[in-house]
């Protein structure tokens, strides 16, 4: 597989997330689905809807998310949407809750290492095209959430959620918890529901990510830790393998940002950097890539 381009910029304003998604060379075209990140209630770290609205805007797109498989805001349709009018999303654009309600989409993954199929929003099916916009940073249970996490776990449904977490065992949200898989096979079963989205979308996807306020948590917890690095800019690519890789090299080498190894150790504990090993490994995307400054 050829070397994949990620394309860079140290800048972080509205206007360049546009730049960035110009950089790429690739116009999504029909209805256009943007998955990003509500962000939980309580959450202070989530991309916020004015930085992301001349994206949106530029593009003609839908915001998208889906129901969690967790205790808080956004594990019920009539809860989500209310916190997705308290954050603005549905004030600033079209707003569509792939899983408000069923049933689920299932889409087979034949070659998946250890799930076969993943639930996702009926709605999908409405879109000819995807811009995930990710935010960069830690995971409590992924270690890291980037651009595969969003085509995993944010992609799914709440019961794609809980299939995804056990390992193909429950999809209970009621269940799910007390049926984690092992770690592995948590990371690798992420990897198999995002190679099912990007085969859905058949090429159609332009991956973006931004590295600003980058805590050790994720945006789906209420209550996280503040930001523990600098912020280092915005990435776009058309594979996702190789903007997440791209991401975590850009975090090892900034050995003089005092809340790197604070960063490393939650990643590297939750052994993340498997999800872009077994995601590369379904031949979806690659880890070798060349990074182009902007």
């Amino acid at each position: 597989m050829e070397k994949a381009k990620v394309f860079f910029t140290r800048t972080l304003t509205p206007e360049k997330v546009v730049e960035m998604y110009q950089a790429v060379g690739k116009s999504l075209g029909g209805k256009v689905a943007v998955k990003l990140h509500s962000g939980e209630k309580g959450n202070q770290n989530y991309i916020r809807p004015e930085f992301v609205a001349p994206m949106v805007k530029y593009v003609g797109g839908t915001v998208v998310e889906c129901n969690t498989a967790y205790g808080g805001a956004r594990n019920s349709t009539a809860k989500h949407l209310k916190l997705i009018k308290d954050h603005g999303w549905s004030e600033h654009f079209d707003f569509d809750l792939l899983d408000a309600t069923g049933p689920d989409d299932v889409l087979d993954i034949p070659n998946g290492k250890v799930i076969k199929k993943n639930l996702v929003g009926k709605n999908m099916k409405n879109y000819d095209s995807m811009l995930v916009l990710s935010h960069f940073k830690g995971h409590p249970m992924g270690g890291y959430g980037g651009a595969l996490k969003q085509l995993s776990i944010g992609c799914a449904s709440s019961a794609g959620k809980s299939y995804i977490h056990s390992g193909g065992v429950t999809e209970d949200q009621r269940k799910v918890w007390s049926k984690t898989a092992e770690q592995d096979r948590f990371l690798e079963a992420m990897a198999d529901a995002a190679s099912s989205v990007v085969e859905f979308f058949k090429g159609e996807m332009v991956f973006i990510n931004i590295m600003k306020n980058i805590s050790v948590d994720c945006d789906c917890c209420a209550v996280a830790e503040d930001p523990c690095m600098k912020d280092i800019g915005i990435l776009s690519s058309l594979d996702p393998v190789a903007i997440d890789q791209a991401c975590i090299d850009l975090v090892y080498s900034a050995t003089d940002d005092p809340g790197q190894k604070h960063f490393l150790k939650r990643v590297e504990s939750r052994h993340g950097v498997h999800t872009i090993e077994a995601a590369a490994e379904l031949g979806f995307g690659t880890r070798e890539y060349e990074l182009i400054e902007i």
